[in-house]
Formats: structure tokens, C-alpha cells, sequence
């Protein structure tokens, strides 16, 4: 067994994504993607007393060609879309979303935020699709906290929400090969990850500090990019910490992206902005 070493450790900076500050480790100017994985977007964000929730969060705005994916940390997201999928998710569950051949689709804060402790924190993921599914017809999957499998040793909490870990299964069906999980670290925990080689894979810490075997120091707020050269990743946790660990197969196809649309070619690209405009992707009015 050889662990992993570290290719690059990436902070989130803070960008400026309209009326919602994000985190975001990648893309920079350094790394554009980690194939199959386009975007990690991480939202803290306190809701005063009195917010009204559908003035708040992200409009409805339209995806075609790839998975945004929402963990959900802290309070709630209520997801709508132009399919009639309407269901609301809470702290430490997760919206999942293949968009296909084109969805609307918001995410608000739910109307009972304040009793759930005034606070949103979510983390988005964009995964790419293999080019011979991004026509397919979308689908949305709500995966509470409660559904959720868990894998548990001494001090470490491994919730598999996509692929297969220790034996057991998320309960996402993905287009391609992918490792999605959460997990939790009591102070002094030690835990290693095992890896396919063949996977590309990152780590993204949202609270605490980690010691990567072989590496060193990891605080809060950093991405950790591993090469493709060991069966594994050990960390050990200096605090409690959450992080989140994505592996997946590289999909080695052309990327063509232009804001919400994920396509192979320029001329896909201009074919989405038009279907979009033709009302192809259906329509969404928030009730």
C-alpha cells in the first residue's frame, strides 16, 4: 500500500458571485478543472430575522451537460425546478441534480430557516457529464440525512453519497465512475482512504486542520490535489474537523463551458444558449 503525494494545495479565496460570497478553491487561474470535477463553491452566510426567503438565495436559472451537486451543512435548501421537482433538503443532506438536455431549477432558503439556526452553509459541486449522456432527459434526487449511508470506525464519520466505499453504497446513480463523501474527524482521529488509482481525487476542508501523511499541515479553507500515484490518503485530524473527499474517473474529453452550460464543442454551446432562449429547458414559476 503507498499513499497518494500531494500535488497542490489550492486556498478558497473569496469571489464576488452576486449577492452571494463563495469560497472557491477551483477553477483559478492555476487549475482550470480536476477531471471530471469543474467547481467547488463553498457559502456561509447568516440570515437575519425577518428574511424572506424567496428574495434570498439563487434565482432560477438554467444548467444542460453536467451534475450540480448541493451539500447541505448548515440550515436548509429548498430546491425547484422546471421539471415540478420541489422539495426542501436540511444540514447534512444533499441535492442532486444531472441537468441533461436542460432544467431551471432555484435554490432558496427554506421558509423555516430561522427555526433551523438562521445560518446556510452549502457547498456546490459542478461534475461534468460523459458527453454521451449530457442529452439525456435530467433527473433531480433529494438525499436526506437521515438516507444517507454511513460508515463508522472510532472518531470518523464516512457518509457515502455517490460510489462505493467499504462496502458500501451511496444511493446516487452517477453516469460515471465517482467517490463522494462526506466526512467528520474527532481530534486525533486517524483514517485511511482507499483510492483507485486510475481516479483522479481532492480533498476540500471546510472546518478544522489535518495532517496528510506525507505532506504536512492542512487548515480550514484549503483544497488538497493528490497525484495519481498511490492506492490511498491518510490524514489525521488536529481538531475536529468536516471535510469533503471527491475521486472520480476522468472523462479525457473536450470541454466547451459558458456559465450555466458544460458542453464538448462551441457549437453545442451555441445550441444550449439558443434552445434556452427558445424555452426548450422548460420554465420555472416559484409559487
Amino acid at each position: 500500500m503507498k499513499n497518494r503525494t500531494v500535488e497542490r494545495v489550492l486556498y478558497a479565496e473569496l469571489v464576488d458571485m452576486g449577492s452571494m460570497p463563495v469560497r472557491q478553491p477551483f477553477p483559478t487561474q492555476q487549475v482550470a478543472q480536476i477531471d471530471p470535477f469543474l467547481l467547488l463553491h463553498h457559502h456561509i452566510t447568516p440570515l437575519p430575522e425577518g428574511v424572506i426567503p424567496h428574495k434570498t438565495g439563487v434565482d432560477p436559472h438554467p444548467h444542460r451537460g453536467f451534475s450540480p451537486v448541493t451539500f447541505v451543512y448548515q440550515g436548509g435548501v429548498h430546491h425547484r425546478d422546471s421539471r415540478g421537482n420541489n422539495s426542501v433538503v436540511y444540514a447534512g443532506g444533499t441535492q442532486w441534480m444531472n441537468a441533461g438536455r436542460g432544467i431551471i431549477h432555484s435554490e432558496r432558503p427554506p421558509q423555516d430557516i430561522m427555526a433551523q439556526g438562521g445560518v446556510q452553509e452549502i457547498v456546490q459541486l459542478w461534475i461534468n457529464t460523459p458527453a454521451a449522456h449530457k442529452m439525456d432527459q435530467p433527473a433531480y434526487m433529494a438525499v436526506h440525512a437521515a438516507d444517507t449511508p454511513e460508515y463508522h470506525v472510532e472518531g470518523v464519520q464516512v457518509k457515502v453519497v455517490a460510489g462505493e466505499y467499504q462496502g458500501i453504497k451511496g444511493a446516487v446513480k452517477t453516469y460515471s465512475s465517482l467517490l463522494v463523501l462526506r466526512v467528520e474527524l474527532e481530534a486525533n482521529a486517524q483514517h485511511r482512504f482507499l483510492l483507485p488509482q486510475e481516479y483522479n481525487a481532492f480533498l476540500y476542508l471546510l472546518h478544522g486542520g489535518i495532517q496528510v501523511t506525507g505532506f504536512g499541515l492542512v487548515e480550514g479553507l484549503h483544497q488538497v490535489i493528490f497525484n495519481n500515484d498511490g492506492d490511498g490518503v491518510t490524514v489525521t485530524a488536529n481538531e475536529k474537523t468536516q471535510l469533503l473527499l471527491l475521486a472520480g474517473t476522468p472523462l479525457k474529453e473536450p470541454l466547451a463551458m459558458n456559465g450555466p452550460f458544460v458542453m464538448n464543442t462551441e457549437t453545442e454551446l451555441m445550441q444550449a444558449m439558443r434552445d434556452y432562449r427558445m424555452g426548450k429547458m422548460g420554465i420555472l414559476i416559484e409559487d
